[in-house]
């Protein structure tokens, strides 16, 4: 095992022709737009979002309010209200905005809305609660694909909604572990290099489980969170689940981190559940807090190890606009190729740091998949000892190409109703349409040499 801040000397040579033919091989795989007429939809849809600041801006803000709105004419005002801000509208624009003002105009305005609406959720969103997504969830797995149940529901205000949502979490914890037991044998899914992997696995926000976490008196919130979590570590550890601790906004990361360290140094939690949490690559600090998790790992030496699931982030835009009106330094990378680079380095350590830590991989992006691929090969890792995480109705493509290669694939799955689910939807939009999102890009045809290039 190599020291938390050393970075493994590979030849680049070799690891981007093992890139190339990673990625060329999965590509294959991918399913040609004009045999998918879904996914065509979907791109001309991206296009659009993508090229209009405006109206992807009044698009998302229209989705944000949809939970409140109480009938189809409201839905209808809603959305004309929104398109209506804008300095200019396309001719399907200008058609929505004509039949607005009559009202059958808004009654089929606003049932195509609607429609538009639980497409986006149903394509995201796997069930209204967990026992209503196990059918999904077992589909998955006989495809060869793992999964993790995140259960919607941003931060709470009340201790009610905090116990409310503990409840959740307990409750999908019984049901998915006993549902599981009856899936058949998945040996890719089901074992690494450091042993057994649960088939249930839970995604869990801190955040949700107390309303005192504020960063100006973490030791509160802490403790109020510390009151369900561990709870719920007992929980998995008694039905042989794993428990992923999301990490959220920036305000909040160092104490939830602090918190989870905490407790699975103390005696109870040194021998189980398999727990995970969450390093986000877009944060300019992310290499520091990995040194911080390694160090961590390599003195404790825990069994099971501690997952490190690695992402780029998905509160780029709360962090970017939140530090501006403060008046703060900017907390993320500005630019993607900045952030790619980093997400690189972090593999390489992570990959470089086993025995000490389970690593997960989690992007849509191919030229970081096959980096990851790659890294892990050439250090001389068996494919079984990376897992690649991919996000529901984003990455399902990718996923069924890793899945036919018997690589461990896992997509997350978020599980809750459109109100809960309405945070979590925009973000997703507006990661799938960034002029910047390698989705963006594979959609409108970008060259796959391009994709794979380095960042």
């Amino acid at each position: 095992m190599t020291s938390p801040d050393a970075l493994p000397e590979l030849d680049e040579d070799a690891v981007e022709a093992e890139i190339r033919k990673i990625g060329v091989d999965l590509a294959a795989a991918f399913p040609a737009p004009s045999r998918n007429p879904l996914r065509a939809l979907d791109a001309r849809a991206m296009e659009l979002a993508s090229s209009d600041r405006e109206l992807r801006a009044a698009l998302f803000r229209f989705v944000d309010v949809v939970p409140a709105c109480r009938s189809l004419d409201d839905l209808a005002r809603h959305l004309a209200g929104f398109l209506g801000e804008l300095p200019e509208v396309t001719a399907p624009v200008a058609a929505a905005m004509r039949i607005s003002h009559t009202k059958p105009g808004r009654a089929a305005l606003g049932a195509a809305a609607a429609s538009g609406v639980r497409h986006m959720a149903h394509r995201f969103i796997v069930g209204e609660n967990p026992a209503a997504a196990l059918g999904v969830l077992a589909q998955l797995w006989r495809r060869g694909v793992a999964s993790s149940v995140d259960l919607l529901g941003e931060a709470t205000v009340t201790q009610a909604e905090a116990d409310r949502y503990a409840g959740r979490c307990t409750e999908a914890l019984e049901q998915l572990a006993t549902a599981a037991r009856a899936w058949p044998s998945r040996p890719v899914l089901e074992a690494d290099a450091s042993g057994p992997l649960p088939r249930a696995n839970v995604s869990v926000k801190v955040s949700a489980l107390t309303p005192l976490l504020r960063p100006d008196a973490p030791e509160l919130g802490q403790r109020d969170a510390e009151a369900r979590l561990a709870p719920l570590l007992r929980h998995a550890r008694a039905h042989g689940a794993h428990i992923h601790i999301d990490m959220e906004s920036l305000d909040s990361r160092e104490a939830v981190l602090e918190l989870v360290l905490k407790l699975l140094s103390a005696e109870e939690f040194s021998d189980g559940p398999s727990v995970g949490l969450v390093l986000q690559a877009y944060l300019r600090d992310s290499p520091d807090q990995l040194t911080q998790v390694l160090s961590w790992a390599t003195e404790s030496r825990r069994t099971p190890p501690l997952q490190v699931r690695l992402v780029k982030g998905a509160y780029w835009d709360h962090e970017l606009v939140q530090s501006r009106q403060h008046g703060w330094p900017v907390p993320v990378f500005e630019d993607k190729p900045d952030c790619d680079r980093n997400f690189e380095a972090l593999t390489r350590r992570l990959l470089a740091a086993r025995p000490a830590v389970r690593v997960a991989i989690a992007s849509h992006n191919l030229r970081s998949v096959s980096h990851a691929i790659a890294v892990n090969r050439l250090l001389g890792g068996e494919d079984r000892e990376l897992e690649l995480q991919v996000l529901r109705g984003l990455g399902d493509e990718l996923q069924d190409a890793l899945a036919a290669r018997r690589f461990r694939v896992r997509t997350y799955c978020p599980v809750g109703d459109l109100v809960a689910g309405m945070a979590y939807l925009v973000r997703r939009l507006l990661e799938n349409t960034s002029n910047e999102s390698f989705l963006h890009e594979q959609a409108i045809g970008t060259p796959l040499e391009q994709l794979l290039r380095a960042p």
